[in-house]
């Protein structure tokens, strides 16, 4: 664990290799089973809305059918995660051959909104968590196995593929600063 700033830093982070790779994920992340979806800020709520005219483009009727009647997100002891379709998919998630993607990101990459996506899904799979203090750590998971080897073949670490996810949620000085940190470990 290491101290960045204010915020406490899985070592893992800095150090596994990672990247992204759909063609065998398959988009895993926008998929997983269970009672809640991505976790979502309450100030992110509003910018969801927002985009709704342009994600639901590309969204099947079924999963708008699941907006209008079960809105964009639950609320569990204070906590906000996007809706589920089926205890699975993300209400957000469109189809692309058999990739699931994220309708709020495509809107996002055409031009059509100025939200990208829910920080907790952009930072994927770092996990932001709260002792005291904010803490961010690798989750580890078997469907990211395939990121794992690209990573590797890429030489790309977690923090290098989400680094724009990494700046937006705590900055660019910060973001240097572990940089720092990483570039000082290692001489």
């Amino acid at each position: 664990m290491i101290l960045i700033n204010d915020i406490l830093v899985d070592e893992k982070i800095g150090v596994t290799d990672f990247a992204c790779d759909l063609t065998k994920c398959k988009g895993a992340c926008c998929t997983f089973p269970g009672e809640y979806g991505a976790p979502v800020l309450e100030e992110e709520i509003e910018q969801i809305i927002n985009c709704l005219p342009h994600a639901v483009e590309y969204l099947s009727e079924r999963s708008v059918k699941v907006l209008e009647d079960d809105g964009i997100v639950t609320e569990t002891e204070g906590l906000f995660h996007t809706v589920c379709i089926d205890k699975k998919d993300c209400v957000f998630v469109y189809y692309e051959n058999d990739i699931a993607l994220c309708s709020l990101e495509k809107a996002y990459t055409e031009g059509k909104t100025n939200f990208r996506k829910p920080v907790s899904c952009h930072l994927f799979p770092v996990r932001v968590a709260n002792f005291g203090g904010k803490y961010i750590y690798y989750e580890q998971i078997n469907e990211c196995n395939p990121a794992l080897a690209k990573g590797r073949t890429n030489n790309l670490k977690i923090y290098d593929s989400v680094k724009d996810a990494l700046i937006r949620n705590f900055g660019e000085d910060w973001y240097n600063s572990y940089l720092s940190y990483l570039s000082g470990s290692k001489s």
